[in-house]
């Protein structure tokens, strides 16, 4: 008995000064104005967010040898079972709609690595004769101009650089043994892929399924039309870049080809339109940096005035992009602001280099639209997903 009264003032005591804490915590509270205490509610939530994110960006950093081939089977997938869809519905079996799929992609890549080994091999040695031509040239320019340089200055200028490259040549051979080291985990990278996407067109739905019911039942409906709404975004996004991607290699490739037959030859053009290609799937900046080797050829090869005029092919495609396929056939296709496509692309090669800028796009777009549906509610319905209501209101 007197154990239990003991323990019943102990409780008694704690309550009360639980209660006295909280009376405390009120008193001073009521002493801060309302604009203090709301951005205080708002900032550790937002820090809260931030860490999470933060703690998040940094897990897919580490494992990015898993996460880079996981997000091209993502992409390749979004591109492949519409096709999949289709052959099934014209009575193909699943495994032969499926095989063709994958097969196909396969013969299509390596038909593009073997034409671009091939135009390189027979175009490098003609080019190699034109630069050390144009290094000469450029050289007595040099000589020639006002200036009035010295062999004894270009070759101090050029000492000077060599000197700065063995200034930093432990962080070069670092990063060339990086490039090995990655290097050495390419074929791994490519079969990841593969099978990732072989068993999405298998499976799509199924493992999907699996991930929703890792989360509790509540929220299942949410996760599910979120994903869908998701998918039919992502799928759009894939069509519709390559399609700019086609406009922008077509149109590069085909104004060097016009070029080459005025000047009299254009070497390149096909890997140039290739590189341009898989450029333009970095959205903004792909196309440019790609069409500057277009630009470098023509100056090496022809003269400086096919260079200005290929830089003026490379600005001109650039605006069509930029202010009538971005704006109208991607934004409508995805419903992300150019702004934030800029945004999302610097920072997505702020923290992950090429692949970060590559998925930076995508993976807004998708959140954008699965963040949108599972805010509008129409999950609470336990009803199939209104995607159209979902993209319109992203």
């Amino acid at each position: 008995m007197a154990l239990g009264k003991q323990k019943s003032k102990l409780k008694r005591s704690v309550m009360g000064a639980s209660v006295e804490a909280r009376v405390a915590r009120e008193q001073a509270d009521a002493t801060l104005p309302v604009g203090v205490r709301i951005a205080g509610a708002w900032s550790w939530r937002i820090l809260v967010i931030l860490g999470v994110l933060a703690a998040f960006v940094w897990l897919i950093i580490q494992l990015h040898d898993i996460v880079v081939p996981f997000m091209v089977a993502l992409l390749l997938a979004a591109l492949l079972v519409p096709l999949v869809q289709f052959l099934v519905r014209h009575r193909w079996p699943k495994w032969a709609a499926v095989a063709l799929a994958e097969l196909g992609l396969i013969a299509v890549v390596a038909g593009l690595v073997i034409l671009v080994v091939f135009q390189v091999r027979s175009g490098f040695p003609d080019l190699q004769k034109q630069s050390i031509e144009a290094y000469a040239n450029f050289k007595q320019y040099l000589l020639d101009s006002p200036l009035h340089l010295t062999n004894a200055d270009i070759n101090g200028y050029i000492g000077q650089g060599f000197a700065a490259l063995q200034k930093d040549s432990q962080a070069l051979l670092s990063g060339a043994l990086s490039v090995g080291s990655s290097a050495g985990h390419v074929l791994a990278g490519i079969l990841l892929t593969l099978f990732a996407t072989l068993f999405m067109l298998i499976d799509g739905k199924g493992i999907w399924g699996w991930f929703t019911r890792l989360f509790p039942k509540k929220a299942r409906p949410a996760i599910q039309g979120a994903g869908k709404a998701g998918w039919v975004t992502l799928t759009n996004f894939v069509r519709v870049q390559i399609f700019v991607a086609f406009v922008d290699a077509v149109g590069i490739g085909l104004g060097a080809w016009i070029l080459g037959l005025v000047f009299g030859g254009f070497p390149l053009v096909i890997p140039i339109a290739i590189a341009v290609f898989l450029g333009s799937f970095i959205p903004v900046i792909g196309a440019v940096f790609t069409g500057v080797l277009a630009v470098f050829v023509a100056l090496i090869y022809i003269n400086p005035l096919a260079a200005l005029i290929v830089l003026a092919i490379v600005i001109l495609v650039q605006q069509i992009e930029g202010h009538v396929l971005q704006p109208f056939i991607m934004g409508t296709a995805v419903k992300v602001h150019p702004l934030a496509v800029v945004f999302a692309v610097a920072a997505g090669g702020f923290l992950a280099g090429i692949p970060g800028a590559l998925f930076a796009v995508p993976v807004v777009a998708t959140l954008n639209v699965m963040v949108t549906y599972v805010a509008s509610g129409q999950w609470r319905a336990n009803r199939e997903p209104d995607l159209k209501d979902a993209l319109r209101d992203a």
